[in-house]
């Protein structure tokens, strides 16, 4: 055999490090994302309209979310290669560049939304009413959007801030911020959303309120820490001194963030458009999908956490020019990633049938969200398969080819596929779902392709 079990399983400092680093990043997801299924069991406990409208907007933002990811993610594969050979003056101008490029794409999606915001809102809402007000939905979009829009300052700044410190072993706070910003957005959507203490019941304003506030507490906490603790953290140190990045280096990241910006932002896109397929099936659909989506995406933050200890254990080892380390450890924490959301994936569809009860929506809502959520529970090893090789794609510093593997295969197969099947044929929405993730099989298998070649082993700090 070309393989052993030692080619995928590693010892017991190996788990131990990666979960070192991985654990605190799933810890903040997790808590993160439990946030948001409390948001929405909140809202939607309101109302089907209500929850729509919140759903529709989320599912904007998060392209705004996956934009900035991608624009700071280019300077981060930097970070950690030059965290790998302790260069303190590289990261500083890496965090100084994430800055920069997270305050233009900023600007940008203000532009956007201020300006196309209502017809984007209005796209989603061109399927079938099921006998709910499209018209409420859409006000409670833009109500909510029209808030929401203020986060996105303390959201970029955070990312930068925190995706740094992880990328230089710093996993706790970022953390610990989560955890005190889920107090504060637990709280104040108790008294907001529902109106307790004297205050006016808000509705979804006052979830919108809550999740700015626990978003400025928690990019406070992480920032107040890094200057406090520049003896542990030396980067900090004149952050904002001369807040310049030299030109050879900008030269050298640009490239690498817009690629990873545009894959970002085009991946994101294709999601968007795919929820748009769905959501063409009806109110319904789109109440059943937001209930299913909340909670896949509590669970999926095992992969998510993974794929990030990928790119930051194996970009070291790249910048310490380990290079055959980095390969036999990417290839077991692939292993690694597929076995656990293997087992996540049989947890997520025994509670499939339970947790839409909790909602105030309709009977069909709650049976397609069950659906969606088995569908999900099935294809999960896929996603995490998909991830894994993504990043260690990314850790190298192959941004384009990333961007192939990625966007490119969304739009030129996944689309067409949920586009195709949801106008030409009768195919419920969660069947249309399955036959888009059945085509992604292919992308696995490209994936491991690449990743088994080591095209993308490569220090870009020697460069």
């Amino acid at each position: 055999m070309a393989f052993s079990m030692k080619t995928f399983i590693g010892d017991k400092a190996f788990y131990r490090r990666t979960l070192a680093v991985a654990m605190p990043i799933m810890i903040q997801n997790g808590i993160t994302n439990f946030v948001s299924l409390l948001d929405n069991i909140m809202v939607g406990r309101i109302g089907t309209e209500q929850m729509s409208g919140v759903a529709i907007t989320n599912q904007l933002i998060f392209i705004f979310n996956l934009c900035i990811f991608g624009a700071t993610a280019g300077a981060g594969i930097f970070t950690a290669q030059y965290y790998g050979e302790h260069n303190c003056d590289g990261v500083r101008n890496t965090l100084r560049f994430k800055l920069i490029i997270g305050a233009l794409v900023t600007a940008l999606a203000f532009t956007v939304f201020l300006i196309f915001g209502d017809n984007l809102i209005w796209a989603y809402l061109s399927g079938n009413s099921d006998g709910g007000d499209m018209q409420a939905a859409f006000g409670y979009a833009k109500s909510y959007l029209n808030l929401m829009l203020i986060s996105f300052i303390p959201f970029m700044v955070l990312q930068s801030y925190s995706g740094t410190m992880r990328e230089c072993n710093e996993t706790m706070l970022p953390m610990k911020a989560g955890f005190v910003a889920v107090a504060v957005n637990i709280a104040l959507n108790y008294v907001l959303i529902y109106g307790k203490l004297g205050v006016p019941a808000l509705g979804v304003n006052g979830a919108a309120i809550a999740t700015i506030t626990a978003r400025f507490v928690e990019t406070g906490i992480v920032i107040s820490w890094l200057h406090r603790h520049k003896k542990e953290h030396p980067y900090g140190e004149g952050l904002y001194r001369n807040f310049s990045v030299p030109k050879k280096l900008f030269r050298a990241i640009f490239p690498k963030s817009l690629s990873l910006m545009i894959n970002e932002g085009l991946w994101s896109g294709g999601m968007a458009v795919l929820a748009l397929a769905y959501s063409s099936r009806g109110l319904n659909t789109i109440s059943g999908m937001n209930i299913a989506n909340t909670l896949y995406n509590v669970f999926s933050v095992v992969f998510i956490a993974l794929g990030c200890a990928i790119s930051i254990i194996v970009g070291q080892l790249l910048g310490a020019e380990k290079f055959q380390e980095a390969k036999k450890t990417s290839t077991r924490l692939i292993f690694f990633a597929v076995t656990c959301c293997t087992i996540i994936a049989f947890v997520l569809a025994g509670v499939a049938p339970f947790f839409p009860k909790i909602y105030n929506t309709t009977a069909e809502a709650k049976q397609i969200a069950t659906h969606f959520l088995i569908a999900q529970a099935i294809f999960m090893p896929i996603s995490a398969l998909m991830n894994a090789e993504y990043f260690t794609l990314r850790s190298g510093g192959k941004t384009t080819i990333t961007l192939i593997f990625d966007s490119t295969f969304m739009w030129f197969l996944s689309v067409p596929v949920a586009f195709i099947l949801s106008k030409f044929t009768g195919l419920s929405a969660v069947l249309v779902f399955v036959g888009v993730q059945c085509v992604e099989i292919i992308k696995c298998i490209v994936g491991a392709i690449m990743v088994k070649k080591g095209i993308w082993i490569h220090n870009l700090t020697k460069e």
